[in-house]
């Protein structure tokens, strides 16, 4: 007796069908599950077997083969459970094939038989969309998530044995209903907005400009100056979001199983903020089964590095692809796998090792040589990939008890969008520049032509300021934002004089 069931795996941040046949023959009593499963898929085994007996089915005598395919393709994780266990009661129940094969199952067993949640389950939906299956059999805990996909039932079940009852007709089940456009229209809000942050007027124009364009920002100042709580607020002024950003970022918050029955999309700018003990896999992605790592999770977000020189250098390192591709390729002996990460990079560090350097009212206990050394744990190329160095001072106690009303976040907003829709305008030919902080040298040329008197300014800035040769072209594409922001088509010296404020610290002592 052979039965065939349809079931689905993830490969990077899409998924791919997986036909299992499930064979009953004779000989000893054994089963053998070949197509390249992984240690969870083989441990399966016994999980099946044990939950079949407790769910009140047999499972079949004698030899037992299931075949996964493609078999060139390693199966990893869990979820094949459900679907192999359906398909030896098949076998056992000697079930027409015919009704199996309409439906696709993923859900890891229980020894009881309940079905436990698993991971990628968005992109398993879209996989068995395409493939034209009438439904998709999922645990409970999973169904909220793939009811966001349309144009396929989806079904969450509890257990196997209502799972086999329902295949049989015997036991009704009602379709988890799900409408993405209403929940991704009606969940945009964030719990946190600029109107709670006091004072630093200075540090509130610098993001939005740094927002408007796409670039880059490093904050620094002393602690307790509110770095971390302006950077968690950046991401409340960002474009909101677009259907197809949110399901790109909800498929990758997915696979990563950073989804649950209360969180089933990601409909708002992801904001992620690794500790600084972070390792070079946990930032980047990978391990033995690449996973998506923060610079992937940030992913039309907002990745905020707080305390940057305490990271590790090497950690840091490994930053520079996905900066300048948007992309990150992960390549292990089973093959490579890119996932995407465009992602807004927030840094945050205190100028020197105590945090009081060129502060007047605290004295700073570092030497000259102890605050280089910090300072230069920070390489040339990861800093030349941040457009925007902005000086956070603490906070006067006058800002503090100030009660006047700070300006939300919505406002700010409104003008940033204006600015970027500006520059969609102008690279509309290019698809692979969508904001002012990717422009290739071409669009440098082309966008940011200067007046001999911006030229002169320039200049001037970098003899005076002894600033690196690789910081004109961020004067030149922040100018260009700044103007945006301005809604005028030149670039005036007012906008390159600001520009260059943003680039005082790019100093040699810096690189």
């Amino acid at each position: 007796m052979l039965a065939k069931i349809y079931s689905a795996a993830v490969y990077g941040v899409d998924a791919y069908e997986v036909e299992i046949e499930v064979n009953a023959g004779g000989g000893e009593p054994v089963i053998v599950i070949v197509g390249l499963p992984d240690a969870a898929v083989k441990e399966s085994r016994d999980r099946v077997r044990t939950a079949i007996s407790n769910s009140g089915y047999y499972f079949p005598r004698g030899r037992t083969t299931i075949n996964l395919a493609p078999a060139d393709i390693k199966k990893e994780g869990p979820s094949f459970d459900l679907p192999i266990a359906l398909g030896m009661i098949a076998v056992s129940e000697d079930l027409d094939g015919s009704s199996l094969e309409q439906f696709s199952f993923v859900g890891e067993l229980a020894l009881t038989g309940a079905v436990r949640a698993v991971k990628g389950v968005l992109p398993i939906a879209i996989e068995a969309r395409r493939r034209g299956r009438k439904a998709l059999i999922v645990p409970e805990a999973n169904a909220r998530e793939a009811a966001m996909v349309e144009g396929i039932e989806i079904y969450g079940v509890q257990n196997l044995r209502q799972t086999f009852e329902f295949i049989r007709g015997e036991r009704m089940l009602q379709p988890t209903r799900g409408d993405m456009t209403e929940f991704f229209a009606n969940h945009q809000s964030y719990d946190v907005d600029f109107a709670d942050v006091k004072g630093q007027g200075h540090v509130k124009r610098a993001i939005e400009v740094a927002v408007s364009g796409g670039h880059n920002l490093l904050m620094i100042g002393p602690p307790g100056s509110g770095k971390s709580m302006l950077s968690k607020r950046i991401a409340t002024i960002i474009p909101p979001m677009s259907l197809e950003e949110a399901i790109e970022s909800t498929k990758i918050h997915s696979i990563a199983g950073m989804l649950n029955g209360e969180q089933a999309f990601v409909s708002t700018r992801p904001f992620r903020s690794p500790h600084h003990t972070i390792s070079d896999v946990g930032l980047l992605g990978g391990s033995a089964t690449p996973t998506p790592g923060e610079v992937s999770m940030a992913h039309h977000g907002v990745l905020f590095l707080d305390e940057l020189p305490e990271f590790k250098r090497s950690t840091l390192e490994v930053m520079r692809q996905p900066l300048e591709d948007g992309k990150v390729t992960i390549s292990r002996a089973a093959g490579s796998l890119t996932f995407p990460s465009e992602f807004m990079l927030v840094a945050a560090m205190n100028p020197c090792p105590c945090g009081y350097f060129g502060d007047l009212k605290r004295e700073c206990r570092c030497s000259p040589v102890q605050v280089q050394r910090y300072r230069q744990r920070i390489s040339g190329p990861l800093l030349d990939r941040i457009d925007l160095h902005i000086e956070v001072p603490a906070v006067e106690y006058r800002d503090i008890s100030s009660t006047r009303t700070e300006e939300n976040s919505a406002a700010i907003r409104e003008r940033v969008v204006a600015a970027r829709e500006r520059q969609q305008a102008r690279f509309r030919s290019d698809a692979k520049t969508n904001c002012n902080a990717r422009m290739a040298p071409r669009h440098i040329k082309e966008h940011c032509k200067l007046s001999e008197e911006s030229q002169e300014l320039i200049r001037i800035a970098m003899t005076e300021l002894n600033l690196s040769a690789r910081a004109y072209d961020r004067i030149l594409k922040v100018s260009r934002t700044i103007a945006d922001l301005a809604a005028t088509s030149e670039i005036t010296p007012e906008h390159v004089s600001e520009a260059i404020q943003y680039r005082t610290f790019d100093r040699t002592l810096w690189v």
